[in-house]
């Protein structure tokens, strides 16, 4: 059967480590995600996890924005699989590091897929993030600028380069440890002569920055393969 892991960032509450849920089901307007049990159990035995109070996980929609997007995908599917939601905190380098490692395991096997949930840029004085790089032209195209570098930092699954470009413009990227961890998973699989590559299929903006009194929300959507 297959598994589905959904990292998602916590907007909600400072968490310094992950945190698994405490319910047994995530209902979907399509039907109900039943969570893996047996894989929590694993997680959970590791003593690396937190558990999310039901008022945290009802609060938090960085992961519920996946939900009904993957059963939609998984119709065909919907009884042969269970998901794996894990909340991922404001993790350290080292932490995001461990967890990886933790991860990679299960990003090895193939029946397994891996959700990460991320916008990009939030620019704007509500933001309090107001990069603006002159030589691109307008603002928009400055946003656009700073994600690109930062999505093909990605694409080169260095998590050291991706460290060093969120340390040097401070990209308000929602989701930057989830996607450290994943890019630390994929660096352990990598070092054992796994093949992998990856790479963004979209990017938009909510709306198009032209002032200081603007403000927008990027977001993107990229695809890991394993060769």
């Amino acid at each position: 059967s297959r598994k589905i892991f959904i990292l998602g960032p916590s907007h909600h509450v400072p968490l310094s480590r992950c945190a698994l849920s405490s319910v047994d089901i995530y209902r979907t307007p399509l039907y109900d995600l039943r969570i893996d049990q047996k894989i929590y159990g694993e997680l959970w035995k590791t003593g690396m996890f937190e558990r999310m109070s039901l008022q945290t996980d009802e609060d938090e929609h960085s992961i519920e924005m996946h939900l009904p997007y993957t059963a939609k995908a998984m119709e065909s599917h919907k009884d042969e699989f269970t998901i794996i939601p894990v909340l991922v905190g404001a993790l350290s380098e080292s932490k995001e590091q461990e967890f990886g490692k933790l991860f990679s395991k299960y990003l090895a096997d193939p029946s397994n897929l891996f959700v990460v949930s991320s916008d990009f840029c939030h620019w704007g004085q509500r933001f309090r993030y107001s990069y603006y790089d002159e030589s691109q032209g307008e603002i928009y195209r400055s946003i656009e600028h700073l994600d690109k570098m930062g999505m093909s930092i990605i694409e080169q699954l260095d998590p050291v380069s991706f460290s060093n470009y969120l340390k040097k413009y401070h990209n308000t990227i929602c989701g930057r440890h989830p996607i450290g961890v994943l890019l630390n998973a994929i660096n352990e699989l990598q070092k054992n002569g796994m093949n992998m590559s990856f790479s963004f299929l979209n990017y938009a903006q909510s709306s198009q920055c032209r002032n200081w009194q603007d403000s927008s929300v990027s977001y993107a959507a990229g695809a890991l393969m394993v060769h």
